[in-house]
């Protein structure tokens, strides 16, 4: 669609009030453009059908003749009508509620159309809307859209406003796919298929509409990470770190374990990369606990190594200091000076590393959202890691990249998704996977038990301490809520405390300070505690050797992958660990999570399981991850499609023409408004 249209304000149109603009403007509706693009998400049927063709508890509309004077019935304030109907020959009883007004309509002989929920024994329709022919019946016959309404904009209101604006202005939408393509696919015209979405004439109608704007969003997706890729390599204007390889096996070799044949893989990838003048922008995933964290460090290494410095930014402070005690210690050997930058730092120290940092004192600097701050300048940055990429926004993490002259960019996830879809979904990335376990260390046995077995597991927690081994509890909450019946942190704190007297039981969660939180989880690191009862702040990369057992109460309230996140704080040894899910599912979902973590340990066959029962929106974190909520495409249901709209802006991304074509042009005015899409802007 043009930018025109974008441009041409929707209180343009006619019957759109103030209070009405702010309306559609709080559903995203600012111009006449986003109004023809405000998809229906289903259809209602109201297309003719027989009793043959449905089965009991369906909705149905007849069109049938009043056969009998109706009877209304009063229940307090709930009026029912009910009316005898021939429909097919067929005497049927048609229901209305709080339709009293109807009554001396429903005239004997009169023609009817009903459309309702049909009660085969019973041979009654529910009436949920009714026409008579002649008063003319606008809706049967007919697939009527249904949109995402709010305020006092209704269907109706929003269904007349949409046909305004196509008969108004539905010759300024143009087509903006190249020609070879339409034809390829054998799409229909752009302006054909817009109409069509609006006011399917049949169900065929209405799917090759979509799949035209199906296609059309993905191929659109895939062309600005290609063009976006494409235009990144054509430069050679990053960083090439001068790497010795014999340096890094020797650092390698130090280490107090051997690396596995596949961090051993993804290091050859990440320092090829690095080697190479152009802008490094890989994806590291890889599942709890399989070692990307010293994968990430021999990048640090690499690049301090060549003369430049490293930002590793993580999601939390507790994060961000383990990882800043680990890597000191880790490059303590080498003289690499390593700093922690976190919000909670008094004035004076910020002041001292943000001067150290400037002048290049500081090698490797640790922090959280803290390290984009405008005040935060490098001497010369030249490597910037992102560890668990998708709780940071796009913007977020192309700040920090600014700070240097194009560093390489290495972000990580324990989130991991199927390769195929990474390397679509990231299109502008390159990914590395990691599958393989650390040696030595063994699979977490899951349990899913119900509440009633509480004792069984303070046994469990007995049982593990008595070996010397330490357990997570974590807790959805961190006090009582009202309007949710799951157990709280700080209740079970004290009820363990009571029930288990002869252990120390910690607590941490996010409302402690910063001190308080590091003294709480430096006691558990130290074996001071046995127990540690915790909201999920220790979800992400917590690392605690000596734990063997993460239980989690009211487990079928998280998702799938957070539940696999948690359970990756154990096993991190030689030490057989265990992960006990406490929960009483109500839901299906609920059940199907809990039989999964059960099921498997295998973290991309939990991702796989996770996108089916969330889907993609809540599952790559959309607002977070740069990944777009598609008006009509799902990355699952149209996974061929994706694969296919990559391929094909690949291959137009690849021939020197189009860069200087009047396609991209187009394309490119039309693709500066998707500010939400992953790649950065091609200027």
């Amino acid at each position: 669609m043009s930018m025109d249209l974008f441009a041409i304000p929707i209180e343009k149109l006619r019957g759109v009030s103030t209070q009405k603009s702010g309306e559609l403007h709080a559903l995203g509706v600012l111009s006449i453009g986003d109004l023809l693009e405000y998809y229906p998400f289903r259809y209602e049927d109201y297309r003719l059908r027989e009793f043959g063709e449905v089965k009991d508890g369906e909705k149905i509309t007849v069109q049938g003749t009043v056969a009998a004077p109706p009877s209304l019935q009063r229940y307090g304030r709930t009026a029912r009508l009910l009316c005898r109907i021939t429909v097919e020959g067929l005497l049927i009883t048609a229901v209305w509620f709080n339709r009293a007004f109807l009554k001396d309509q429903l005239t004997v002989g009169r023609d009817i159309i009903v459309t309702g929920k049909w009660d085969q024994r019973r041979r009654q329709i529910t009436v949920a809307d009714s026409e008579f022919p002649d008063r003319g019946a606008a809706k049967s016959g007919t697939l009527q859209p249904v949109y995402s309404v709010g305020g006092n904009i209704t269907q109706n209101w929003l269904r007349k406003k949409i046909d305004e604006a196509l008969t108004q202005y539905g010759a300024m939408i143009p087509e903006i796919l190249p020609a070879a393509i339409v034809h390829k696919h054998e799409l229909i015209p752009r302006r054909e298929a817009i109409l069509r979405i609006h006011h399917p004439e049949n169900t065929h109608e209405g799917q090759e509409a979509r799949r035209r704007m199906v296609y059309e969003e993905l191929f659109l997706f895939e062309l600005k990470l290609q063009a976006y890729r494409a235009a990144n390599r054509k430069q050679p204007d990053g960083i090439a770190h001068p790497i010795s390889g014999e340096e890094i096996r020797k650092f390698a070799m130090a280490l107090p374990f051997e690396l596995t044949d596949d961090q051993k893989q993804v290091i050859n990838e990440i320092t090829y990369d690095m080697k190479r003048p152009y802008a490094m922008n890989r994806l590291l995933q890889g599942d709890v606990g399989s070692g990307k964290t010293i994968v990430s460090a021999i990048a640090l290494y690499s690049s301090i190594r060549a003369g430049y410095q490293g930002a590793l930014m993580v999601p939390t402070e507790i994060l961000a200091e383990q990882h800043y005690r680990s890597l000191s210690k880790l490059f303590e050997p080498y003289g690499i000076q390593v700093a922690l930058l976190t919000g909670s730092l008094t004035d004076r120290k910020r002041r001292d590393i943000l001067a150290s940092l400037q002048m290049g004192l500081i090698d490797i600097v640790i922090g959280t959202h803290a390290l984009i701050q405008d005040d935060v300048i490098f001497r010369n940055l030249g490597l910037v890691v992102t560890d668990e990429q998708h709780r940071f926004g796009v913007n977020q993490r192309s700040v920090l990249r600014r700070k240097g002259l194009n560093p390489d960019v290495l972000s990580m996830t324990a989130t991991p998704i199927p390769r195929t879809l990474a390397i679509t979904v990231f299109g502008d990335m390159d990914v590395s996977t990691i599958k393989e376990r650390p040696k030595g260390r063994k699979p977490i046995k899951t349990y899913w038990v119900k509440q009633e077995k509480m004792d069984q597991v303070l046994g469990f927690i007995r049982r593990e301490a008595e070996l010397g081994h330490q357990a997570f509890f974590i807790c959805p909450l961190i006090e009582e809520s009202e309007k949710l019946d799951v157990q709280n942190a700080i209740d079970l704190h004290v009820q363990l405390g009571l029930a288990l007297p002869d252990l120390k039981i910690g607590l941490l969660h996010g409302r402690m300070s910063a001190a308080e939180k590091e003294q709480a989880m430096a006691e558990f690191a130290a074996g001071q505690t046995t127990v540690l009862v915790s909201t999920t702040v220790v979800e992400v990369g917590v690392d605690v050797p000596n734990a063997t057992l993460m239980i989690v109460m009211d487990a079928d309230r998280f998702g799938l992958s957070q539940l696999h996140q948690l359970r990756g704080r154990v096993g991190r040894s030689e030490f057989q660990s265990y992960c006990v899910l406490i929960a009483n599912p109500k839901s299906e979902n609920g059940q199907e999570r809990m039989k999964a973590m059960t099921d498997t340990d295998d973290g991309f066959e939990i991702a796989r399981r996770d996108l089916e029962l969330r889907g993609p929106g809540e599952f790559f974190g959309t607002k977070q991850s740069g990944v777009p909520e598609f008006r009509l495409a799902n990355l699952i249901e149209d996974f061929a499609v994706l694969e296919q709209a990559r391929d094909d802006a690949a291959e137009l991304t690849a021939l020197p023409e189009f860069w200087t074509s009047p396609a991209y042009d187009a394309l490119r005015e039309f693709l500066r408004r998707e500010a939400s899409l992953q790649a950065e802007p091609l200027d």
